[in-house]
């Protein structure tokens, strides 16, 4: 049986799927593989470090990660442990221009499926525990625009009708 390819499209705010909490995965399947290499390719196009599956309108708990050590690709990713905070700037694909100053943990301990449905944990630090908590929070229909203060989402108003608009047009 071949698996027919999918044309992923990024996902932009105002999509709805942005905001639902995706729903986990029984079992990996060529299918699941097939949408994870698509969107590995849509992420380097974009030029990201990190995707989720609602990004491309998947409603599954897909996390793709690579912040140049290769690809790491995770289903149904658990936060078990969080260590250490710090903020940092962070952007997203799904909000192409906007900024924000996240407060995130150092490190994590993430369980998860891999793409051969075994069970695997993950240990994280610096950049890859950012992107990840990052990824994760999108499978929950969280964005980052959800940690800036009143006075940023009041700068980023006119930003955010704008993405609203063109997802309407």
């Amino acid at each position: 049986m071949s698996i027919v390819p999918i044309k992923l499209n990024l996902r932009f705010y105002g999509d709805s799927i942005l905001r639902a909490r995706c729903k986990p995965v029984a079992r990996v399947t060529e299918k699941d593989n097939a949408i994870f290499s698509e969107m590995l390719e849509l992420m380097k196009l974009s030029g990201g470090v990190g995707l989720a599956g609602p990004q491309v309108g998947i409603n599954k708990q897909m996390v793709l990660v690579d912040i140049g050590q290769g690809p790491i690709m995770l289903i149904n990713p658990r936060i078990m442990k969080r260590s250490g905070s710090e903020h940092m700037e962070e952007g997203c694909l799904s909000l192409p221009g906007v900024y924000v100053s996240v407060k995130r943990a150092k490190s994590i301990i993430v369980n998860a499926v891999n793409t051969d449905n075994q069970k695997i944990t993950l240990n994280a630090s610096g950049l890859l525990a950012r992107v990840l908590q990052h990824e994760i929070d999108h499978l929950r229909g969280r964005m980052i625009i959800d940690y800036a203060g009143v006075i940023a989402k009041i700068k980023f108003r006119k930003k955010l009708k704008n993405f609203l608009a063109s997802s309407k047009a």
